[in-house]
């Protein structure tokens, strides 16, 4: 004999009314890849945005680098060397995000 799937649900909407959950064996395996799959493009585009953001604070560290005697030493060595690992970690990380679409 088939087990049901109904499960009495009280609450105001229903009235306490039996609601079908529609998930059998198949429908449950086929919502968790479905969640698994909207659970990666969702970390794929976050790696995007990250690479972005970090592209954007390279680009703010070689505005100051290149900010001449305004900016104290140590902040434009700091700068400089930042500039150059920020472009690059921005760079590994769109390489490693276009590998795994």
């Amino acid at each position: 004999m088939a087990t049901s799937h109904l499960n009495p649900v009280p609450d105001e909407e229903t009235g306490g009314a039996i609601v079908e959950l529609g998930l059998g064996p198949e429908s449950a395996a086929r919502r968790i890849r479905q969640l698994q799959r909207e659970a990666r493009d969702l970390a794929r585009e976050q790696t995007e945005a990250f690479a972005r953001d970090l592209q954007a604070l390279a680009e703010r560290a070689a505005e100051i680098a290149a900010g001449g005697e305004i900016y104290p030493v140590g902040a434009r060595e700091l700068a400089t060397r930042l500039a150059d690992e920020l472009t690059h970690k921005a760079q590994l990380l769109s390489t490693i995000v276009s590998r795994t679409r």
